[in-house]
C-alpha cells in the first residue's frame, strides 16, 4: 500500500481516488492469490504417496461443478475495472485476453503444485471457461456502468494510467 503512495507521488499523480484505485487494485489481486492458491497443502519425498490426477479435470462442461462455475466467473468481474483503473485498458479483447491469461496461470500452477508437491487444489478446464466469462461479463458491465455521467467521471479522475480516446468510427 505504501508502494502505490509512493509511485503516485513521484508521478505527481496522488490523489484520493487514484490512491483508492490501487489500493483496490492490491486487494483484488490478493483476494484472488488467497482463492486459487490457499491453503498451499503440499509435500514431497517417499511418504508423499501418488498425486491425486483426479483432481485434474480436462472435460469441460461434464465435469463442471456449477456452484464452482458461478463463484469463478464472479471472482474474475472486477478485472475489467482493475485494468481500467490501473492500466488504462479499455478493450474489451485485451480484458478477456488478461483474463483467459491469468486464469491459465492460475490453472498451470495448480495442475503443476498437484503433480509435483502433491497439492490438494483442483486445475480445471471449468475454471478456466468460467474465469475468463467473467472477464468479458465484467467488461460489458463496466462499459453498462460508464454510460452514467458521474460514473464516467469518476473513471476518468481516478485512472492511473491514462491511454488516448479511441477514435470515432465513421
Amino acid at each position: 500500500m505504501m508502494a502505490a503512495v509512493l509511485v503516485l507521488r513521484r508521478r505527481r499523480a496522488l490523489t484520493a481516488g487514484r490512491l483508492g484505485a490501487t489500493w483496490f487494485a492490491g486487494w483484488y489481486v490478493v483476494a484472488v492469490l488467497g482463492a486459487t492458491m490457499l491453503p498451499l497443502d503440499i509435500s514431497w519425498g517417499p511418504w508423499a504417496g501418488d498425486p491425486e490426477l483426479f483432481r485434474i479435470l480436462l472435460v469441460p462442461i461434464v465435469t463442471m461443478r456449477p456452484d464452482d462455475f458461478v463463484l469463478n466467473i464472479a471472482m474474475t468481474l472486477p478485472l475489467a475495472a482493475v485494468l481500467r483503473l490501473v492500466f488504462g485498458v479499455r478493450e474489451r479483447d485485451r480484458v478477456v485476453l488478461v483474463g483467459f491469461l491469468l486464469s491459465l496461470t492460475i490453472e498451470l500452477t495448480q495442475g503443476l503444485l498437484l503433480v509435483f508437491l502433491h497439492g490438494h487444489r483442483w486445475a480445471d478446464t471449468n475454471d478456466l471457461i468460467a474465469n475468463t466469462l467473467g472477464a468479458w461479463f465484467g467488461w460489458l458491465l463496466l462499459q453498462r456502468l460508464l454510460r452514467r455521467p458521474a460514473v464516467a467521471r469518476a473513471v476518468r479522475r481516478w485512472t492511473v494510467v491514462r491511454q488516448p480516446e479511441p477514435l470515432a468510427r465513421s
